[in-house]
């Protein structure tokens, strides 16, 4: 089964994403479960929770399908003690957000040194706080994303990726999403899709592939800019997308272009390869 779909917008509760995916062809989807760009939002309602469980049950979406995101503003490795339990806090409600909504996956930015400490020292500071996070809650799987390398953010290289995983006590709930834009702007081919994900075999395991986000980019490989462009548009190309609908089963492929209008038509080419 192939689950291919976007990011939807949740706005007026989090049961209007399936709602939003169904109307644009989508057989998966992304959303977020709180406002991204808040610390502190309302818990959820139990007649929201009720309703977003009834429209998944409606439009055939089930848990594999969906790939929610957390909040733009969790730090994982943050050198500050005091902003890194903010973060930690941050993360462990989105996880039970996710238990809440019955969904099994929360897809993650790792995190940034912020130029205070070493990279090993953040990596173990994200993979700490996946294992506090993992100890607290049950049956939610923490998706790490792989970065452009902006800035001071880690996990832009899959040593990065591999790194955290081999710091995470329980296996079994850690994961990997590949972000093409990102990938291809960290400094790996997307041109040649093969070579990149037996690299990430070899690297990391293709075993810990949860999801993905098909995105085009603007910016050149290696430019560690993380620039979006609708599926074809850009730098990657086309063939990329063609390869991974092709070869990608049973895992979230969610697009996150910057042209909502293209997303059924990117949607239907997607399905047509699968």
């Amino acid at each position: 089964m192939s689950y291919i779909g976007a990011h939807v917008s949740a706005s007026g509760g989090v049961e209007n994403a399936p709602l939003n995916a169904a109307r644009i062809g989508a057989t998966g989807f992304a959303l977020f479960t709180k406002n991204q760009r808040q610390w502190s939002t309302p818990p959820l309602t139990q007649k929201s929770i009720d309703a977003f469980r009834e429209n998944c049950r409606a439009h055939s979406f089930v848990p594999a399908a969906i790939l929610p995101h957390d909040s733009y503003l969790i730090n994982l490795g943050h050198p500050a003690p005091m902003e890194l339990e903010r973060s930690r806090a941050a993360f462990l409600d989105e996880m039970q957000r996710c238990e809440a909504l019955g969904l099994d996956k929360l897809n993650f930015h790792p995190g940034s040194h912020l130029k205070q400490i070493s990279v090993d020292e953040c990596l173990s500071r994200v993979a700490e706080s996946i294992n506090r996070v993992l100890e607290q809650t049950h049956g939610v799987t923490a998706v790490i994303e792989n970065t452009a390398g902006q800035g001071s953010n880690v996990g832009f290289a899959f040593e990065h990726l591999a790194q955290i995983i081999d710091r995470v006590e329980d296996k079994s709930r850690v994961g990997v999403c590949i972000d093409t834009c990102h990938a291809f702007t960290a400094g790996y081919d997307m041109r040649n899709p093969e070579s990149v994900f037996a690299e990430l075999d070899r690297v990391v395991g293709l075993h810990y592939l949860r999801g993905m986000h098909l995105n085009d980019t603007l910016k050149d490989r290696g430019s560690h800019v993380d620039r979006h462009a609708p599926m074809g548009t850009g730098e990657i190309g086309i063939a990329c997308f063609q390869y991974i609908a092709q070869r990608f089963k049973e895992i979230p492929l969610i697009l996150e272009t910057p042209d909502e209008t293209r997303w059924p038509d990117e949607i239907a080419m997607l399905k047509s390869w699968a």
